[in-house]
Parts: C-alpha cells; structure tokens; sequence
C-alpha cells in the first residue's frame, strides 16, 4: 500500500473512530495512528538548499549508505563519444584543453583532497557543466559512464571528498541520511529550484531562436564537426552559452532570468526600475537572452496560502540584491555576482517565486513570503518562523564551486542548524537539508524510470539530503527512493494540501525517516 493510501485508511479509521466516541457521549478524540501520528507532531518545516555536489562526491564514502564502493565497474569506467574506455582522465581548463595544474589520472573515482590532487575543501575548485541536454547523455541510460565526455571539465567529474572532514557529515550521523534521493530535474540550478516549489518546468513559448537548442537527429546535442574526443579536449556543441536555455517547444530549462527585480538583467532605461529589461542584456561576450515570462503555474505557496498555513521563502542576501538590481541599467552592481569578499554572490536565478506574477513587485504575496536572510535569522531566535519555510544561502555559502569553497558553506548551514536546534520551534520541527542538483560532479545511481517516476524532465542524479529534528530517526540511513517532489509530497501531506500535479507518484514522502 502506498504512503498516500495508508495515510488516507489511517484517516478513514480515525474518522470512524470519533465518530464511535461521539456516539457514546465520549468527547476525546482518539490518539492517532501511523503517518497521521507522525505527521501531527511536526508544526514547523525547514528547507535549506544547498548547491551543486552529488551524492557521491560528498557522502561516497560514508558508512553504511549505498557508496562508491558499491559502484559497478561499468559504472565507474567512463567512456569517450565512440563508447571506448578512456585511457586516462584528463582535467580540461576554461580553453577546453588539459589543465597542466591537475595530474593524469586512472579511469576511476578519486579523491580531491588527497594526493595527487590535494585539493582540500578550503580552496575554490572548478565547476563542472551541470545543464539540462548533459545530464541526459551522461546518465546514459543509468550507466552513468559518460561524464567524464560530457562535461566542460572532463575527467574533474569523477572527484570525491573524505566527508567526515564536514560539519554537515555529523549532522548526518546524528540525525537521518537519506541515500537515494535524486534531484528533481535533470540539469542546473535555475530548474531544480523551480521543481522545488512546482514541480514544474517555467513556459518561455515565445523564446527567439537564438535561446532553443541545437539537437542532432537522435535527439542529442548536436557537436561540433571534429569534436574532440574526452581523451584530448572537451566536447564542443553548436548551441552557443545562450542557445539551448530553452527546448524546442518552448520551455526553460537551462539558467534564464527573472521578469522582476533582483535579475541578471538591469532595469530598461525606460522601463521600471522593479523590472527586468525585457530586450535582455548584451556586453561583449555576456548574452542573457530575454527574461522568462511571468509564470503562472501552481506552487507550493499558493496551495499553502490557500488553506490559510504560513510560509516564507528567506534568501540571503536578498534586502541588498533588491536595492543593487533597482539601479539605474549603468550602475555597477556590487551584490549581484559579484564575487568580492565583502559581496553575498547573489544568484538571482536561485530565487524561482521571482518568476511567478503572483508575487510580482507590489503584490502583498511578495511583501507577505519573500524575506531577507536576516530575517530568518530573528525569526528562528524569536520563535516566530512560519509552519513552512524555505531558506536559500547567499551565493558565498551555498557551497557552489567556482565561486564558492566547500568549508564556508558547510560551517554555515552547520551555524544555521544550531540556532534552528535553539529556538523554541525545535521540539516541533523537521529540517531537510539538501542540494538543488549534483553540480556535473558523477554519482553511480541510475535515477528511477518507468511509470510514476521517469518522464522529459527527470529524475536526475542522487544528491545528498539530511533529515534533522526531534522527531527524526538517529543514526539512521533512509533507502527509500526520493526526489526533490517529495519534498512537496510532505508539506502537501502534512498540510492536506491540494497535490501539485508534477509530483511523482512514485516518490516517497519523507514518513520512513520519522519516528
């Protein structure tokens, strides 16, 4: 029997239940079985995303949970564009070509921070290309054997850390690991934030051509003639940086920016300040391509508000990013990627209720559920947080390679579970912690297919995510098969919300982990 149909009975028999009591001149109400019984003592839901690693480069080697050791050799052995094992892997730099400051390497996993690399989590590394068509091909069909030739930085993708370093690896071990949660949608961050409040893919129908992807005849990006091979250079495809942000029937699916302010996009000089310039933005190189359009679908905040349950989506940083963005289109920004030390690295495309019309610039919605970092902060320290609430770190500590070391991150959202684990709300709380995608980085599960789970738009591969609360299992490690909609599934279960449509069915809903 399902989650949803044995929660559904549970119900059925409580019902009958009251209504037995009532019928005898008893007014006290039964005590709840099950999912219900778990589901009612949890009064407040944390979600904290994190950015861009898989399963295996951060929790690969943790006791216990499905690892790299549990890989299969056909998993672990990445093949070139021709299907043949490559020689070696090579680490390709921002030319495309082999990097002189990273050592050849076996045809295998291996660590970053050991020899030969040493690479600890202290330093900034590279970031492997994590977008929506790679995926697909690098996954191939779950043998997960073409990273290392589908990627920007070859080889790099079959890196690793020793976790036990991280603080977060000891919230693990105290709390609920679970081992075979996969992201939502297959690619980048732009889309997994929006599967983690919709479960769906935003519309751009009127996308120009220069933003749709290039396919080959087999429905694969389409390479370059003479292509390198993963054993000489990186692969090379026709869809330039702008190309290939939206499909071919118009939907965004690779990074793209928000109609409202903050955005990668400045202010039209004519237009409002609270806006986006609809035309795009061109420097040199930098090409956005147009804004997406206001979105319209269904999210989690809507279904919440609807019932009349609270909720707020903190971002850190993002007080600041809105006075940067509403500069005059000349101004130099300071917050908005800006990557100098006394800047939060804002990501605009991070924050997905920026793209929807109901939380427009002037909308109560906007002012009532879209909240700065800090304000997060006082809500946990006062005991005032919402029953649900979604918290995005500023760029600076997400732990996003690139622009980000590892340990900043780590240390704090292992500062944020503290001050979570102090406030008044703790004895009835849930706190999920995990990745909006696996960053490019190889991970050796095949994502779930077939009915009730695979469809255009993913599962994509495993990420880590930490369950954390009073009512939490310990020391536990949940096998049960997840992705980012379950996310949805538990708030919408612990609700009696309305389900959003994109869930899958299949996706389990976060009960195994709670006592």
């Amino acid at each position: 029997m399902s989650h949803l149909n044995s929660y559904g009975t549970a119900r059925l028999a409580w019902g009958a239940a009251l209504l037995g009591a009532l019928a005898s001149g008893c007014a006290t109400a039964p005590a709840a079985t099950g999912d219900s019984a778990k589901l009612q003592g949890i009064q407040t839901v944390v979600v904290i995303y994190a950015e861009n690693h898989s399963f295996d480069n951060l929790y690969g080697l943790f006791p216990g949970a499905n690892g790299i050791s549990q890989a299969t050799s056909e998993q672990k052995t990445q093949l070139d564009h021709d299907g043949k094992p490559l020689p070696e892997l090579l680490v390709f730099g921002r030319d495309g070509k082999p990097d002189a400051r990273y050592p050849r390497l076996p045809n295998a996993p291996f660590r970053i921070d050991a020899p030969p690399v040493n690479r600890p989590p202290t330093v900034i590394v590279p970031s492997p290309i994590h977008d929506y068509f790679y995926q697909q091909e690098q996954i191939n069909g779950g043998k997960n054997n073409m990273f290392a030739a589908m990627s920007t930085v070859g080889g790099w993708t079959m890196g690793h850390y020793d976790g036990s370093q991280f603080k977060l690896w000891q919230w693990a071990r105290e709390y609920t690991l679970a081992d075979n949660f996969f992201q939502g949608a297959f690619g980048g961050s732009y889309l997994n934030h929006q599967w983690l409040i919709c479960a769906c893919t935003p519309a751009h129908a009127g996308a120009p051509v220069s933003m749709r992807v290039r396919l080959d005849a087999n429905g694969k990006l389409e390479k370059r003639a003479g292509s390198p091979s993963a054993s000489v250079g990186a692969v090379q495809i026709v869809s330039n940086s702008l190309g290939g942000r939206v499909t071919l029937d118009g939907w965004s699916v690779n990074t793209s920016q928000p109609p409202y302010q903050p955005s990668g996009i400045p202010p039209a000089a004519e237009g409002p300040r609270t806006h986006a310039d609809p035309k795009g933005l061109k420097i040199g190189h930098v090409e956005t391509g147009e804004p997406v359009p206001p979105q319209t679908a269904r999210t989690i905040g809507d279904t919440l508000s609807a019932k009349g349950v609270s909720w707020a989506w903190y971002a850190g940083g993002w007080n600041a990013a809105l006075a940067d963005g509403m500069q005059a289109p000349d101004a130099k920004r300071r917050v908005i990627y800006h990557r100098a030390d006394d800047s939060p690295n804002f990501q605009p495309h991070h924050q997905p209720f920026n793209y929807f019309a109901r939380y427009a610039p002037g909308t109560p919605e906007r002012a009532l559920h879209l909240k700065d970092g800090e304000d997060l902060m006082a809500d946990i320290a006062a005991g005032t947080l919402p029953a649900v609430s979604f918290y995005k770190p500023a760029g600076r500590d997400t732990q996003h390679p690139s622009y980000t070391d590892i340990m900043t991150g780590d240390t704090h959202i292992a500062g944020v579970l503290e001050k979570l684990r102090a406030s008044p709300q703790w004895k009835d709380m849930l706190v999920i912690v995990t990745y909006d995608e696996n960053g490019g980085y190889w991970d050796h599960v095949p994502p779930p297919q077939g009915p009730g789970w695979g469809d255009r738009w993913g599962p994509g591969s495993r990420v880590p995510a930490l369950l954390i609360g009073p009512h939490v299992k310990t020391g536990f490690i949940d096998s049960t098969s997840y992705d980012t909609t379950s996310i949805l599934k538990f708030i919408s279960k612990r609700f009696e919300l309305p389900a959003l449509p994109g869930v899958r069915g299949k996706a389990g809903d976060l009960t195994p982990a709670l006592n």
